[in-house]
């Protein structure tokens, strides 16, 4: 059985190939090899590191020293309009930083206006914290919609007439992004797809550490769905919304972690989708966690988030002590 599923994978990974080693036509960009994660002095870190992918596609990721989650947000620009994904967690100023983002990118690029459309990858608190900062803006030069927080609102904007099994799109002025239902980790999870880089955005469905799986059957036809999804198309990267893995194998950070020195890269591949498809179809309906070589999968229920939030407080609270003292 396993010789079967490895030869399939193998079929998958051919048919997501380009033809020459030419950049298989997509956009390309640059991805750093080490991300700011939050101290080891919190005094001397920003609360946001922003990174260029290429000239309309940046990275934006929360420090540590704001909120343990440190999540990564994604602002891309098409030609008509900007598309923000996810507003960070916590207290953190989500909006006057992507205000700057949008200014300069306004300034450079010697236009007045652009307006940008809020969405997110789910709707779990470390995702949308900045969303009441959005909603009050009221700025001529960025003009805003939101993306509402609901499976109806949220199919209806995408056009996704068969949620979860159908998907949708987004034009952005030449700049065409997939959205693909992927409920399991959230009930309002997706996934997107950017036409122009290449890139696959998962959220918190497949990203370098533990993958928390609420509902099992949805999430195991979800990871298919994206499998299916993906067939034939160029996948640059998978990007995620966290980095909990060390880059050590087999190696995470606990939960609560605020600096991560030697963390893994944020980028996966579709070779890490099919990994985690593979996984997921070898557990026969029967969830179990279970570790990788990049990310782990974490079934959940209230026993495990109970088990989860008491490490989180002892591993914060020892790493705040002494992030935040200084030298005396």
């Amino acid at each position: 059985m396993r010789t079967l599923v490895l030869f399939l994978i193998f079929v998958h990974a051919l048919a997501a190939q380009a033809s020459q080693p030419n950049g298989g036509g997509v956009r390309p960009g640059v991805l750093p090899k080490r991300w700011l994660t939050g101290g080891p002095k919190c005094m001397e870190v920003p609360d946001w590191q922003v990174h260029e992918y290429n000239p309309d596609f940046y990275i934006l990721r929360e420090s540590g020293c704001t909120h343990y989650e440190k999540p990564f947000l994604f602002l891309l620009f098409g030609n008509e309009k900007a598309m923000l994904l996810d507003t960070g967690a916590g207290d953190a100023q989500t909006g006057r930083e992507v205000s700057e983002v949008v200014a300069k990118w306004l300034k450079k690029n010697q236009r007045a206006a652009i307006p940008l459309i809020v969405a997110h990858t789910h709707s779990h608190g470390d995702h949308i914290a900045g969303d009441k900062q959005f909603a009050a803006m009221h700025n001529a030069a960025m003009p805003v919609t939101m993306v509402p927080l609901t499976v109806p609102g949220t199919a209806e904007f995408y056009k996704i007439s068969n949620w979860p099994q159908g998907h949708g799109e987004i034009d952005l002025g030449s700049r065409n992004i997939d959205v693909i239902p992927i409920p399991g980790h959230d009930k309002l999870s997706i996934a997107l797809y950017d036409r122009q880089t290449g890139v696959l955005f998962a959220g918190d469905s497949l990203y370098p550490g533990r993958l928390y799986v609420d509902d099992f059957p949805a999430f195991v036809e979800s990871t298919q769905r994206l499998v299916t999804f993906t067939d034939g198309k160029i996948v640059a990267h998978v990007l995620g919304n966290h980095i909990e893995e060390s880059s050590t194998p087999y190696l995470d950070y606990p939960i609560g972690s605020l600096y991560q020195p030697e963390e893994h890269v944020l980028e996966l591949s579709r070779a890490h989708l099919l990994e985690l498809n593979e996984t997921l179809q070898s557990m026969h309906g029967r969830p179990v966690r279970v570790a990788m070589r990049d990310f782990s999968v974490w079934p959940v229920n209230d026993n495990v988030w109970k088990e989860m939030d008491a490490v989180r407080k002892v591993t914060e609270e020892k790493l705040r002590r002494t992030m935040w003292a200084q030298p005396q």
